[in-house]
């Protein structure tokens, strides 16, 4: 009796509960509506629509996506069994229901597409992933069913199999830049292009893939991600490091600001970088131009020189015709002869003498070539100068300064301006006859002459020769 006292005693009664037991139904119920409060927040937050049945196909959750896809609110639908009579139609219901319930016994998860209704009497296709459920004993207590409008995972489908093959299979370079200008993803194309794998190029800034170019490329890429992409692509010539030495090639790209559609506002996450190597098709154009420009301009030298009354003259205006766009200096040195007609052809035994004719004006001014009069003392080239080289073979000779850079001393003592750096002799023929040598010269800011400028020099020079020959003819030539 004492003992069942005791107990009665310590024991809260109905009315009155005690402290310690009254203090943990209160913190379970708060766990309990803690609990409920997170599961409804999660199943309202997600992207795709939810429900859930028990074991019996009575709908238990409906969450805030599954309310917009089909227009029936929670209230609504949580209760009732399965879709008949509301969110399918009669024929349609038994089949859905019970491959929704198929699920349960199912290992794994099971797709399925259904079509169902609408709260507005429309019909919607869905495609569902659906997942049996157990309770705390193994056995099936029900099913939950993800789905979404077919259109919508079909387009992020599509986005995903876009992405990935971007990144495989694309013909043009395709490059992700963070925020901090270093590629976080390439594709094979690209890194075919940089001549390194995929993955040794990740996290590397742009200045070790790249030996020039670098400072345009890193501009574009800011300014897309201050101001978003350009309204066309644009065409940046780089030097790209590889290992058979550097390569300058022409990458027309496009640009696209990346953002977080995660975020309330844009966060940037960098620049996507697509690009296709034109390099080709960009010299042909502009060798197309240039071939274009300098036609141009023999014609229009053509009819100027015709005008001319002196030949002299009418070679000097074939000479400043010829030099825009493709010389900054040029003289003309003519074979030191006797006679009015001169006996300047070749089978000579005697070394060639040259006189210097005529030359640009000096000191890297422009303007109309000056023809140097009187005086008729012979140049004084070495041996082996490329003028008398061009003579003796009767072509074309091309030369430049040792590491293509300004070299007084080595331009001086060819006697020809000090800022040269590259030249061309060609031969002046006519009439079966050497004339003299016309030279071409270029400035450190230009490229060295190649095989197509001395087919073009060679048909300013068959030009100037015929005029040169009849000023030679003339009694005071």
């Amino acid at each position: 009796m004492s003992a069942s006292r005791s107990k009665t005693t310590n024991a809260p009664g109905p009315d009155k509960p005690g402290p310690e037991a009254g203090s943990e139904a209160v913190s379970g119920a708060e766990r309990d509506g803690a609990g409920a409060d997170l599961l409804a927040a999660l199943l309202d937050g997600m992207d795709a629509a939810l429900c859930a049945f028990d074991a019996d196909g009575v709908i238990t959750h409906w969450n805030r996506e599954a309310e917009h896809v089909l227009g029936w609110s929670a209230e609504e639908a949580v209760g009732r069994h399965g879709f008949a009579g509301w969110a399918a139609r009669s024929a349609d219901a038994d089949e859905v229901q019970a491959r929704l319930m198929g699920a349960m016994d199912t290992p794994g998860r099971q797709v399925d597409e259904f079509a169902l209704l609408r709260k507005d009497g429309g019909r919607v296709l869905v495609r569902t992933q659906s997942a049996g459920m157990r309770g705390t004993d193994g056995k099936p207590a029900g099913v939950y069913s993800a789905f979404s409008e077919v259109h919508a995972q079909i387009d992020l489908e599509r986005t995903i199999a876009l992405s990935e093959a971007l990144f495989e299979e694309a013909s043009w370079g395709v490059v992700l830049v963070d925020v901090d200008l270093r590629p976080t993803v390439v594709n094979g194309h690209a890194a075919r292009a940089f001549g390194a794998g995929r993955t040794s190029v990740l996290g590397r800034p742009l200045g070790e893939l790249l030996a020039g170019g670098v400072e345009e490329l890193e501009a574009a890429l800011h300014h897309v991600l201050a101001e978003g992409a350009p309204r066309s692509p644009a065409e940046l010539w780089v030097t790209v490091r590889t290992a058979d030495g550097d390569k300058r090639r022409c990458w027309r790209s496009g640009f696209l600001r990346l953002a977080s559609p995660l975020a309330e506002e844009p966060v940037p996450l960098g620049v996507g970088w697509m690009f296709q190597d034109v390099t080709e098709s960009k010299l042909a154009t502009q060798e197309a131009d240039r071939l274009r420009f300098r036609s141009r301009q023999l014609h229009r030298a053509g009819r100027t020189a015709a005008e001319c009354e002196d030949p002299m003259e009418a070679a000097t205006v074939y000479l400043d015709f010829a030099l825009a766009g493709f010389a900054d200096h040029a003289v003309i040195d003519l074979v030191a002869g006797e006679g009015p007609a001169g006996s300047f052809g070749s089978g000579r035994e005697t070394p060639v003498r040259l006189i210097r004719a005529v030359a640009t004006p000096s000191g890297g001014g422009s303007g109309p070539s000056a023809q140097i009069q009187g005086g008729g003392i012979p140049v004084g080239y070495s041996a082996g100068h490329p003028a008398l080289q061009a003579m003796d073979r009767i072509g074309s000779v091309r030369a430049s300064a040792p590491g293509s850079a300004p070299s007084p001393p080595w331009a001086s003592a060819r006697q020809w301006p000090q800022d040269s750096v590259h030249a061309l002799c060609t031969v002046l023929r006519c009439r079966g006859r050497s004339l003299g040598v016309v030279t071409f010269l270029r400035g450190a800011s230009r490229a060295a002459f190649e095989r197509p400028d001395a087919v073009y020099a060679e048909d300013v020079t068959i030009r100037m020769a015929a005029s040169l020959d009849l000023f030679r003819a003339l009694p005071n030539g």
